[in-house]
């Protein structure tokens, strides 16, 4: 069979690209930022590559039709961490510009068959539930037939990153379909999506499906198994600076610390800083701990809080530094062979502000090569 097609946008350094994998051609990528564009152009080169906002995009620069156009547009004015601005605020409204662009491809008559929208889960609940209605809306009123699921990156690797992943099916392409059910399923439909499918239009409502891939087996690399000894571009803090990092958590981060290092076997821990309230209802800062052998979600806001921190515990010493870039990378999926750039914040953000490689690779082989007539495998390698 023929590679399937596909059409990037808000592509970043191409983790799509590397998710769909080798069955898969792109024929064109944008992306709005210069750096992220030098990272995808050091991967994939530039034949395919338009750097510029999606709001100045014409259908004549996309060529032929697509099998699949994939859109991970911003999620600032999503998250719970946002404004809540949503579809009306100036980053995550690039999906407008994104879906103007699909509507003048189908005017030509070359909509492409398949559609994958990718956010937070805040895109869930955003402005009451109202933006998550108006791309239903969208969808169904361009002959999409679509249904949604979220995804944590933790069922394929030692990162906790629950994400969205809508689906539109045109035409042929939901003939064969993918897998569904009539009605909500676990893991892929939990309560804030089915409260959000309840809230769309009943012409939205008739063209929804219920995906329902088989879920993968269990075989996901623990945190241990992508950490470098000795990382490069990070270095160790020192035992003052660790001491004043254990210092900022409450009692129960503090004692799972002190019980990994009463342990006495080499324990991995991530530390997130943020921002609570105490006793009184005033924000501090706290240091948040695990010990479970997954990560944190990578996040990409400027500022040292927003940087995962490691805790290396060995013989009772406990020790502390940033998550190197390459290790960042692991966490994404991608392959040691993939090309960083070089500035550690921007091979960092690089990272927390893509998708998952390996689910990309699940949506693909269980969704939609199936609906573009490939069959799914009989079951998913974790």
């Amino acid at each position: 069979m023929d590679d399937f097609t596909f059409y990037e946008f808000f592509a970043g350094g191409g983790m799509a690209r590397v998710g769909l994998g080798p069955g898969w051609r792109c024929s064109f990528a944008n992306d709005l930022s210069p750096k992220k564009a030098a990272a995808y152009r050091a991967n994939w080169g530039d034949d395919d590559l338009h750097v510029g906002d999606v709001h100045d995009l014409s259908a004549a620069q996309t060529p032929g039709r697509a099998d699949m156009a994939w859109g991970s547009f911003p999620c600032q004015d999503l998250s719970l961490a946002g404004a809540g601005a949503g579809l009306e605020g100036a980053r995550s409204g690039a999906f407008w510009g994104f879906w103007r662009l699909i509507e003048a491809l189908r005017a030509e008559g070359r909509a492409p068959r398949t559609l994958v929208l990718e956010n937070v889960c805040g895109a869930l609940t955003s402005r009451g539930g109202r933006d998550f209605a108006s791309i239903g809306a969208a969808l169904a009123g361009a002959g999409y037939r679509f249904g949604a699921l979220v995804i944590d990156a933790a069922l394929f690797l030692p990162q906790s990153r629950p994400r969205l992943f809508i689906v539109g099916f045109r035409e042929a392409a939901a003939a064969g379909f993918a897998p569904q059910t009539s009605g909500p399923q676990a893991p892929w439909h939990p309560k804030a999506l089915v409260a959000a499918w309840s809230g769309m239009s009943d012409e939205a409502k008739r063209a929804w499906v219920w995906l329902s891939p088989r879920p993968p087996r269990a075989n996901v690399a623990r945190l241990d198994d992508v950490i470098e000894d000795a990382p490069a571009g990070v270095r160790w803090r020192s035992a003052a600076q660790t001491e004043d990092l254990l210092a900022l958590m409450a009692p129960l981060h503090r004692a799972r610390v002190a019980a990994a290092a009463a342990s006495g076997e080499r324990r991995i821990g991530t530390v997130y800083r943020r921002m609570r309230r105490d006793a009184s209802g005033v924000k501090v800062q706290r240091a948040e701990a695990r010990f479970d052998g997954i990560a944190g979600c990578l996040r990409t806001p400027a500022g040292g809080s927003s940087r995962q921190t490691l805790l290396v515990i060995e013989n009772g010493v406990v020790r502390s530094r940033l998550l190197s870039a390459r290790e960042a990378a692991r966490l994404m999926g991608l392959p040691d062979d993939y090309v960083l750039p070089a500035n550690y914040s921007d091979a960092y953000k690089l990272a927390g502000d893509g998708v998952a490689a390996p689910v990309v690779r699940f949506l693909a082989e269980q969704v939609l090569e199936p609906a573009l007539g490939r069959p799914a495998p009989a079951r998913i390698a974790g």
